[in-house]
């Protein structure tokens, strides 16, 4: 089982700006182990952004984020994290057994995670589906009196893989012609057979949470992280599934509901 972006302690910033709210830890808790129960995963995978505070660990984090493994360390003997850019001086908070991954990912058969503030290791490049979080995706939708709501979704987008190749070894140092085929060279440099195809981006598991609109134009997602913002992936023709896995229409297509 995988899950992305708890960020435990966001009430921390609430609080410095005057807004005050109970921890939401004790209640992503109860909704994990449910899942926990109903799926019995024998892994569990966090990719990335456990915490909130991005450079150091507050108080209130120091209390929760040790609480909140020690329970789940009871129910599932395998848990990873992977590193995320809001994931600074988590190790200390953790229980010995669970083991850290940098935010570059890892891979799991056909399938490469990695939480997206940073391009993926080259061999996840050899994975058929790249999966990530730090997005927080909504959809966000509006009456004809003009009333908005927004609703987290899962998202689901093809990669154009030459953009992709080419965007990486760039990333890696190397400058390619124009007229140079980055497929060939990537899979020639790293010695990796590059399959990527597809991606999908995990809604926030806290939804007490904000999300960032994909339907909304400049207020959507197509900046964040290196991947996207390197323009290989197809947003416009991305498919948008509500938590409960009903299809919503293509982020084309959901413009016109913002």
């Amino acid at each position: 089982m995988a899950i992305a972006d708890l960020h435990i302690g966001w009430e921390v910033a609430l609080a410095e700006k005057g807004i005050h709210v109970p921890s939401q830890m004790p209640k992503i808790l109860k909704n994990l182990l449910a899942l926990l129960k109903l799926c019995k995963p024998t892994s569990l995978l966090f990719l990335g952004d456990v915490k909130h505070t991005i450079a150091k660990a507050e108080i209130e984090e120091w209390r929760d984020v040790p609480d909140f493994f020690e329970a789940l360390i009871e129910k599932v003997p395998d848990i990873r994290v992977v590193l995320g850019n809001h994931d600074g001086n988590l190790e200390p908070l953790l229980p010995e057994n669970v083991k850290i991954i940098p935010s570059t990912g890892l891979s799991i058969g056909d399938i490469g995670l990695f939480h997206g503030n940073s391009w993926p290791t080259p061999e996840l490049l050899g994975c058929h589906s790249l999966v990530i979080g730090h997005v927080h995706p909504t959809v966000s939708f509006r009456d004809a009196l003009g009333f908005r709501m927004t609703a987290q979704v899962w998202v689901k987008a093809k990669i154009v893989r030459e953009k992709l190749a080419r965007d990486f070894l760039k990333s890696q140092g190397v400058t390619l012609k124009p007229d140079q085929d980055a497929i060939a060279e990537l899979q020639n440099r790293f010695d990796i057979r590059f399959k990527a195809s597809e991606l999908f981006i995990m809604p926030h598991f806290n939804d007490f949470l904000s999300g960032r609109p994909i339907n909304r134009g400049g207020q959507g997602i197509a900046y964040l992280g290196p991947v996207l913002r390197s323009g290989c992936v197809d947003m416009e023709n991305a498919e948008a599934y509500m938590l409960d896995g009903t299809y919503l229409g293509t982020v084309r297509q959901l413009r016109s509901l913002s």
